[in-house]
């Protein structure tokens, strides 16, 4: 057998056994009560800004960190997704309220030629500034990572600078979506991906991680770890385990939320596996909880369910990352679109944290036109 033979095998083995992974857990995806609604675990619920005073037509894609004066959020804001006139908004929590949003940061290249932000995330490292990554360019197989720095929780930033390139992936992006974790070392280890273009068809996604040990000043990389033939996966969140290892779950393009594992502290990872949770090729957010839990926030759809892919946004638990249950809906819409409205109902992109006090904080995009914020109380789940 030749090596492309080989290459051509592995390539159908693997479309095959995801194609069957796929389907097998697609029969088993139902939606979870909608008990959940209402919930004692809700604390609050509420939009970042008011909609009637939104700053821009359209948001999308928020984030948000605990600083030592309190929340911080942030979201790209515009006309639209992709539009040269959508920068980096910021809102603070001051007393219990939001602050007007700002725009802190855009894609203006010249007097003449201004690109899209995209994806910003937002970072608390131990003992250093608030760190805020975006991306900036023409589309998402073309864009490059950014990121300035606050050193007084948010109030002003730093002048962006470009995190540079690396000859395994090209333009480093940071964390794509989700934000990153801190290892025991202080080393800060960046979830990220690329969608990578080919000459024909639609291309494929690949995962891989930004490592940085001296506070975002060099990177160093570590993957990709998927070469988009048996999953095609982007947007991973990172979760950790007492025992030290690493998890990551992935969008991606298989109807499933994807996996993969870690034993080495983030060095190599296991094959990508599917969970037994939906995803409609939509972001979602996960966070290890501090009484060893972990917790994910996802649309329980897929491009196949009667409810479309984003008009309903969930929570599921797991003790140990292999097994996921649905415990709560956050946001669920169905019959026809409103008059006027653009998109169909959609609360997606979501960002979820534990506070100090053990709440858990999550924002999601609101029809594209809010951010809103959802306080639980992880002990009622």
């Amino acid at each position: 057998m030749n090596q492309f033979q080989a290459f051509s095998n592995r390539v159908i083995n693997g479309l095959a056994s995801c194609l069957v992974s796929s389907l097998a857990g697609a029969a088993e995806f139902e939606p979870p009560p909608l008990g959940g609604r209402g919930s004692e675990a809700i604390v609050q619920s509420e939009q970042i800004f008011e909609i009637a005073a939104k700053p821009t037509k359209e948001c999308h894609a928020s984030s948000i960190a605990e600083t030592d004066s309190g929340l911080v959020a942030t979201w790209f804001g515009g006309t639209r997704e992709k539009d040269p006139d959508v920068g980096i908004w910021i809102s603070r929590q001051v007393d219990d309220q939001w602050t007007k949003p700002q725009e802190v940061v855009n894609g203006v290249q010249s007097q003449t030629l201004r690109y899209a932000c995209w994806n910003p995330v937002l970072f608390q490292a131990e003992h250093g500034p608030l760190m805020l990554f975006y991306k900036v360019g023409p589309s998402p197989t073309t864009w490059w990572g950014m990121v300035t720095i606050s050193e007084d929780n948010g109030e002003t930033w730093s002048w962006p600078t470009k995190l540079g390139e690396h000859w395994a992936i090209g333009h480093l992006l940071g964390p794509v979506k989700n934000k990153p974790i801190q290892l025991s070392d202080g080393s800060i280890l960046c979830p990220s991906s690329t969608e990578v273009d080919v000459a024909e068809g639609d291309g494929y996604w690949r995962v891989h991680f930004e490592v940085s040990r001296d506070r975002g000043k060099t990177w160093d990389i570590i993957g990709p770890i998927n070469n988009g033939i048996s999953f095609d996966v982007i947007q991973p969140s990172l979760l950790s385990y007492q025992n030290g290892d690493l998890q990551v779950l992935c969008r991606s393009k298989q109807n499933v939320i994807a996996q993969s594992w870690s034993k080495d502290g983030g060095r190599s990872w296991s094959e990508f596996e599917a969970i037994n949770l939906p995803n409609p090729s939509s972001g979602t957010d996960a966070v290890t909880l501090s009484d060893g839990r972990q917790l994910l926030v996802y649309n329980h759809t897929t491009r196949q369910t009667k409810i479309r892919s984003r008009q309903m946004l969930n929570v599921a638990l797991s003790d140990t990352g292999k097994q996921w249950e649905p415990s709560l809906t956050l946001e669920l819409e169905t019959g026809q679109r409103p008059a006027g409205r653009r998109h169909w109902g959609e609360y997606s992109y979501p960002a979820v944290i534990q506070a100090e006090d053990g709440m858990v904080h999550i924002t999601y995009t609101y029809n594209r036109e809010g951010i809103k914020h959802v306080v639980l109380d992880p002990s009622k789940l």
